[in-house]
């Protein structure tokens, strides 16, 4: 068994954006001053080549070097959680393999998609997976993007066969499940909340902390809720989440990366590059994030 005696993965893990040059190639300069930003702001971990990372339109070659370069950045700092999932088992044995020798901390394999497969191919899947690598692994479960939910009775069966699998990332949008999970899995089992605007309510039933969209413009604010909530201290955890509320509510007011890729462009830290099929946000939605974040103080 792998780090059972404690829970390895609480508190803020930002699952990083890819930015892109103006010819649509990564933009590596971009991406090492966000990560340097990230750890300054006292992130538990980074996730590169997520949902966020734009990963889908990413070639193998460039997701293993993204992955690489984000490890070889952080040097240790923080944990480095790499995004190796796919709809394809022998793709993403193939990609977690990479990762694991490039030096992750964890893997984050997402349901597959499109597939739609039953709770049995879920299960030999991530099983499939999870056997092929050493370091530990994180479910990413998310009904909205992927047309199939990874039921409770599958994820224990699969916490169960696999003792690398140490985390989900809960982005079912159902607390009442997250909360059966907490109930259900071993002590030291990790539930991390995929929805920013979810994560204060899922740490008082029992999570440990959020992979995080939000944290890419205010990581500082999310590992101040997430330390709060936490610690206990729920008065200042929800003055902080009161704070954000808005926020978590605009950076999805369209699909999720574009309106944070269009924050941080507004911040100077990127291009407000995207690759087709993401594309830029309507002119009234960017008016109404710039008007958000220029109140926020952001820019």
């Amino acid at each position: 068994m792998i780090f059972m005696d404690e829970k390895k993965f609480r508190g803020v893990f930002t699952a990083i954006i890819t930015p892109f040059k103006r010819d649509e190639s990564v933009d590596y300069d971009s991406l090492g001053k966000l990560v340097e930003f990230q750890i300054k702001n006292g992130v538990a971990g980074i996730v590169p080549c997520g949902t966020t990372g734009e990963s889908p339109t990413l070639n193998h070659e460039e997701h293993k070097k993204v992955i690489d370069f984000v490890i070889k950045k952080v040097k240790k700092r923080c944990l480095v959680v790499a995004g190796t999932g796919s709809n394809c088992t022998k793709e993403a044995v193939e990609l977690s393999r990479d990762a694991e020798h490039a030096g992750a901390d964890a893997l984050l394999l997402v349901n597959p998609y499109y597939n739609k497969p039953t709770q049995e191919g879920l299960f030999l899947h991530f099983k499939k997976i999870a056997d092929s690598v050493k370091i530990p692994v994180i479910i990413y479960n998310i009904k909205g993007r992927t047309g199939v939910n990874v039921e409770t009775s599958t994820l224990i069966r699969i916490i169960s066969a696999c003792p690398n699998v140490l985390a989900v990332k809960e982005a079912s949008g159902d607390l009442n499940q997250m909360m059966d999970v907490i109930a259900k899995a071993p002590r030291y089992f990790s539930v991390l909340s995929g929805d920013d605007n979810m994560t204060l309510n899922l740490i008082k039933a029992g999570g440990m902390g959020v992979i995080s969209v939000a944290s890419n413009a205010v990581p500082k604010e999310m590992v101040q809720l997430v330390d709060f909530a936490l610690s206990k201290n729920y008065p200042e955890a929800e003055r902080v989440n009161s704070k954000l509320a808005s926020f978590f509510e605009n950076i999805f007011i369209e699909t999720n990366p574009i309106p944070i890729k269009f924050v941080l462009a507004q911040k100077k830290m990127c291009e407000e590059v995207y690759r087709l099929p993401m594309c830029e946000m309507t002119k009234e939605h960017k008016e109404k994030v710039s008007a958000l974040i220029k109140q926020m103080g952001l820019i």
